[in-house]
């Protein structure tokens, strides 16, 4: 048995739709659902069961004989998020007690960072998972902090060499856009949340820049179609020989611009952007400027290519977006 937390959500619904096309099915989702569409995100798919989040080490521990792996992708992730104790319980706590519990069953497990680790990127954003690499990074929100804490601590236990699972990966998730989003709210994508602006006939609206050597719309990002993250997690599943933290992204940052106008070509509009102030409570804490670097990764040995943002802007768009059922 395959466990997924964070099931239901972006990255992880994904995920469990690539396991289903290889005919894995004994696959367990733990997430919540509670009284949107997210359930629509699963509605294609076989799964063994379905747990609440709460219930998770419980279920582990009744179904320890047939768990090989666990993919860990539940986390509250908005980087907004103002209650750090909720954020501490659900994606610290949490989360060590998983790698506790791997390691104590000898049992595989892959979880999500993020690359708001990297705060400001003033560290870079080299994916040196060593306690002294980790200790120069300064997360600019209470999300990030989340992730790097736990990344810190795993290093710690690792340089030490106390027990760990027989096989562990960090994923330093960049910006992943694609399929099974919808429930996201404010932090879809921006072509999740262009795309409806652009049909409607209105403008696409970027935030201006308020730091100097950017230009409105300039802002970078290393964005990542999600094809692209289950990529490296079903290479990591095929490859348990494999352990570390590694960064998920291209390697290549674009501008918030250029993702607008890849949207519009998508879309076979002519583009028209406007640009607004950032919120005074975001400029403090808001990355401009974002690249992964990912040689470790293809020194671990994938070498699979990345998609170009023009090409999962257009698959995303219209495979998905624009079809009456836009769910993978």
């Amino acid at each position: 048995m395959i466990v997924v937390t964070g099931g239901g959500g972006f990255i992880g619904s994904n995920l469990v739709a690539a396991l289903a096309q290889r005919g894995l099915t004994e696959v367990a989702v733990i997430d919540r659902f509670e009284d949107g569409e997210k359930w629509q995100n699963l509605a294609k798919r076989e799964v063994a069961t379905l747990v609440a989040p709460e219930a998770t080490l419980a279920f582990l521990d009744q179904n320890a004989a047939e768990i090989d792996t666990v993919f860990h992708l539940g986390a509250i992730s908005a980087t907004t998020e103002r209650d750090v104790d909720k954020i501490v319980a659900n994606n610290v706590a949490l989360t060590l007690d998983l790698w506790r519990w791997c390691s104590w069953r000898g049992c595989r497990l892959i979880y999500a960072s993020s690359a708001a680790t990297y705060g400001d990127g003033s560290a870079g954003f080299d994916d040196d998972g060593s306690c002294e690499g980790l200790a120069r990074l300064r997360p600019l929100n209470a999300y990030g902090w989340s992730k790097h804490l736990v990344d810190r601590r795993i290093a710690r236990v690792v340089a030490n060499g106390d027990i760990a699972p027989p096989q562990w990966a960090g994923l330093k998730f960049f910006n992943v856009y694609g399929p099974n989003e919808q429930h996201k709210g404010d932090m879809m994508s921006v072509v999740a949340k262009l795309y409806p602006q652009l049909r409607a006939g209105n403008p696409a609206r970027l935030f201006k820049s308020h730091l100097d050597g950017y230009e409105d719309g300039g802002q970078l990002r290393d964005f990542i179609h999600v094809d692209d993250c289950v990529a490296v997690m079903l290479w990591l599943y095929d490859h348990p020989e494999v352990s570390g933290l590694f960064n998920v992204g291209t390697g290549k940052a674009r501008s918030f611009r250029d993702l607008a106008l890849a949207t519009f070509a998508a879309m076979g509009l002519e583009p028209r952007v406007e640009y607004f102030d950032m919120p005074e409570n975001l400029r403090g804490k808001y990355q401009y400027y974002t690249q992964a670097k990912t040689e470790r990764l293809r020194t671990a040995g994938f070498d699979q290519p990345f998609t170009e943002l023009e090409e999962g802007v257009r698959r995303y768009v219209q495979d998905f977006l624009s079809q009456p059922d836009p769910y993978r």
